[in-house]
């Protein structure tokens, strides 16, 4: 027994050893991957030395002596930190992920090259201005001096993820930077999702019904669309869904999930400094490491300073010394789907409005890791490429012998987006800023905008041009052969809604509606916001004058006016009523939950019990009321519509008849389904987080998850990578910090502000920023995450232009020195 024992032991022993030594030698060779920030290099592509001073917060500024010189050093600076981040990106665009990831992502790979982006941004590239075109060569000739260094200095491979997934990685080129651009208009967009959706939601309940659970803004009249059906024949009333599992690594994001913001300004007279003030916060799906990165690039023109994506040489959100801008997404309805019908003697041709016409066509080639190549034969109709039957669920909608088609305004091979973004960067005022916005085409955005004496909002992008006599007004799917559902182009840059000099000195954007103006020139008919928009205006109005910090505290409010307004509703025929109940029964927890709620003011605080008792009740409420209706189709809507709610407790049109259950006996009341959801939240709150319902924390259910998109879900890794966080906020709150809305995990905080900046022109050195991660993508590098603590406590870090300041405590200084 004893010799037994002692070997254990010694297997034990050796085991850990073992288990030690690979630790150490995957630490070694990660590490290896940390970028040195000072010391002087020499590389080629640059006219005069360049300083990359980076500050305690890693924040570089740049300094060179041509705008050339300074995008150079941002496409070093973005590799350095980035480049694993850049990369992914590109291969997004290009439709090349399966090439790494095998079948896993096959779907993202094969829409993607039937959008074709990558080649139009190619296209693109001509369409530049000059000045762009040199920023972009310059840029990536940054970003491959700092492949280069990796290469020549043994450096890990420049990113930890590459010793598990290496592969050749080809240089950068100026067309790759438009892709990425292109590719967050994909991530932006949501109309195609919002078309499928009513399509599927009018075969079951005909259009009159259609507008209680998908409504329009209450601002502007409901009016009923035709059924799809008669749009559309042959269609079957239900199919099961059929499009992938979401996948952290497409850029499609779910229903709920697409891009939205925050941005205002008050103009001199609204503001306490007697100049102006800016705050933005634009709001995409949260990972790690963020999508931005902080920079500032002292160009010719002056310093800016704000926040970039990298791979792309222009800051998207910031400020010079003399004006400031903010996007906010403009939630334009800036796609269409097309039902095109393939002929049966046919199949390489489809329905024109004259006649058969055959489809353009190109094979592409998906090679996969671990598995042979498939190759795809892509096709496109005159109204834009055919998309498979699995992607956004469009065999649920297409009828036997049709295809379903895609026009989006993305789908530019000469799009100056890019030239545009660039001269917004460099404007100097307002003014410069609206010209410079011409020539914007996708994602639309609406740009707030302040300099010292002027406010401003501008909503940059292509609008298009549809027919008056548009069958659905471009809100369902319909026949791409009729003349009138056809796009005729898009409308002039004077047609988008732009508002200067308001007389009220402040102007802002929740993603609300912005104008009122009848189909085809609506912009949109679903707003990205009915809810916040009433909070801020409250915070607004509720000051003569307005200051850096009141911008700040609007900007990290939680106060959800959707959640005032609708445990008012649910609770009305509920508060304090009821016998006596014992401890540990369900009226005794009932009456606690609703004590609590009676006295809560909305505000969706981390460490309270109420917000969680709230956000359960509501979503529990709204699948009683849909389930029986909806039947499987129900699990589509994920998050709740406080509109749909509003309008069925006060039975507008006759709204309330969704809170009788259609397939029991008895009548049911908007009270009793009120009453049996509270039931079923306190349930699974009992399951999920404790008895004890007083004890509860919002936090522990709305926890921010920073994700890595590759590794986040591999066992152990996962803890290295991923950054997670208890935060306040909701889906309708200012500090809006949108829920997954799927289980098991409904209010994790899976898409909020990445990026918060507020600017005061009184004095700009006082403006502040922050990212929701840190700016390093390396998970060994104190910098992964040293922002977000701050990010998640409200705080953020001085935006400063002041050089002396960036010099301070610098964690580096790199010299860029041109060769001999």
């Amino acid at each position: 027994m004893a010799f037994i024992f002692r070997w254990l032991v010694r297997l034990a022993s050796a085991l850990i050893v073992i288990g030690v030594a690979s630790i150490a030698l995957a630490y070694y060779f990660a590490s290896r991957s940390l970028p040195e920030y000072s010391g002087t290099r020499e590389v080629a592509g640059i006219t005069a030395p360049v300083e990359i001073v980076r500050n305690n917060a890693n924040v570089p500024h740049i300094f060179g002596q041509t705008n050339d010189d300074v995008f150079y050093a941002l496409g070093f600076a973005h590799a350095q930190d980035r480049m694993w981040q850049m990369t992914m990106l590109r291969r997004t665009a290009q439709g090349r992920l399966s090439e790494l990831f095998g079948e896993r992502t096959l779907g993202i790979d094969e829409v993607l090259r039937r959008y074709d982006l990558y080649p139009l941004a190619v296209s693109s590239v001509a369409a530049q201005t000059d000045e762009t075109k040199s920023a972009l060569t310059a840029y990536a000739a940054g970003v491959n001096a700092w492949l280069g260094a990796v290469n020549a200095g043994s450096r890990g491979r420049g990113a930890p993820e590459m010793w598990l997934f290496n592969h050749p990685v080809s240089p950068w080129v100026p067309a790759d930077s438009i892709a990425i651009l292109k590719l967050m208009a994909l991530d932006l967009t949501s109309s195609l999702d919002e078309e499928v959706l009513r399509a599927r939601t009018s075969l079951l309940l005909g259009s009159d019904r259609v507008k209680d659970i998908l409504p329009d803004d209450p601002t502007s009249a409901l009016a009923a669309l035709p059924a799809y059906a008669s749009l559309v024949p042959d269609v079957p009333r239900f199919m099961p869904n059929m499009r992938l599992a979401y996948d952290p690594l497409s850029p499609i994001n779910p229903r709920g999930l697409s891009g939205a913001s925050n941005a205002w300004a008050a103009s001199a007279g609204r503001s306490a400094t007697g100049s102006t003030l800016l705050a933005n916060d634009p709001h995409l799906g949260l990972t790690a490491p963020s999508i931005w990165y902080l920079a500032r690039l002292e160009l010719e023109s002056g310093g800016v300073i704000g926040g970039t994506i990298p791979g792309m040489p222009v800051i998207l959100s910031g400020r010079s010394d003399t004006v400031g801008w903010g996007l906010t997404s403009a939630s334009v309805d800036d796609q269409d789907i097309f039902i095109e019908e393939v002929n049966p003697e046919n199949p390489s041709e489809y329905r024109g409005p004259d006649g058969w016409v055959p489809f353009r066509t190109r094979d592409s080639i998906i090679r996969l890791k671990d598995a042979p190549a498939v190759t795809l034969q892509l096709r496109w109709t005159a109204n834009g490429p055919v998309m498979p039957r699995g992607q956004y669920d469009l065999g649920t909608i297409t009828p036997a012998g049709h295809v379903a088609s895609v026009a989006w305004t993305a789908l530019s091979g000469r799009d100056t987006s890019m030239s545009a973004a660039l001269a917004i960067t460099k404007s100097r005022s307002v003014e410069d800023a609206i010209t410079a916005g011409r020539d914007f085409i996708a994602p639309a955005m609406n740009l707030t905008l302040a300099d010292r004496n002027r406010v401003a909002m501008q909503t940059i992008g292509a609008l298009p041009a549809r027919d008056a006599a548009h069958q659905s007004q471009g809100r369902l799917p319909s026949f791409g052969y009729l003349p009138e559902n056809r796009w005729q182009g898009r409308f002039p840059y004077e047609d988008n809604p732009q508002f200067l000099d308001p007389e009220g000195g402040i102007i802002g954007n929740t993603n609300n509606k912005t104008v009122d103006r009848p189909f085809p020139r609506h912009v949109t008919h679903v707003w990205g916001d009915t809810q916040r928009i009433n909070r801020w205006r409250r915070l607004m109005q509720a000051r003569e004058v307005h200051t850096r910090d009141s911008f700040i505290e609007a900007q990290l409010d939680t106060v959800s006016f959707a959640a005032l307004t609708l445990s008012t509703l649910m609770g009305a025929d509920l508060w304090f009523t009821g016998d006596a109940a014992p401890l540990g029964t369900p009226e005794r927890r009932r009456q606690d939950a609703l004590g609590l709620l009676s006295a809560w003011n909305g505000e969706m605080n981390e460490h309270l019990p109420e917000p969680l008792i709230y956000a359960a009740w509501v979503r529990a409420f709204q699948q009683r009321l849909i389930r029986d209706e909806l039947g499987p189709l129900a699990s589509e809507f994920t998050h709740v519509d406080p509109i749909f709610i509003e309008r069925v407790f006060r039975d507008i049109d006759g709204a309330g008849i969704w809170c009788d259950v259609i397939q029991s006996a008895p009548v049911e009341t908007c009270t009793d389904i009120a009453r049996q959801s509270l039931d079923d939240a306190l349930i699974w709150i009992a399951e999920n987080h404790g008895e004890a319902v007083e004890a509860v924390r919002w936090g522990d259910a709305h926890v921010a998850t920073h994700d890595h998109p590759v590794l986040g879900s591999t066992p152990l890794l996962e803890w290295v990578v991923n950054i997670r966080q208890s935060t306040s906020g909701g889906d309708h709150t200012l500090q809006r910090a949108k829920t997954s809305g799927r289980d098991p995990d409904p209010f994790q905080n899976v898409h909020a502000a990445g990026y918060r900046g507020v600017y005061d022109f009184a004095d700009p050195d006082s403006s502040v920023f922050i990212i929701s991660t840190g700016q390093s993508g390396h998970p060994l590098s104190r910098h992964y995450d040293n922002l977000g603590e701050l990010w998640r406590r409200g705080e953020y870090i001085p935006m400063s232009l002041d050089p002396d300041l960036a010099r301070a405590a610098a964690v580096g200084v790199t010299v860029l020195e041109p060769v001999n």
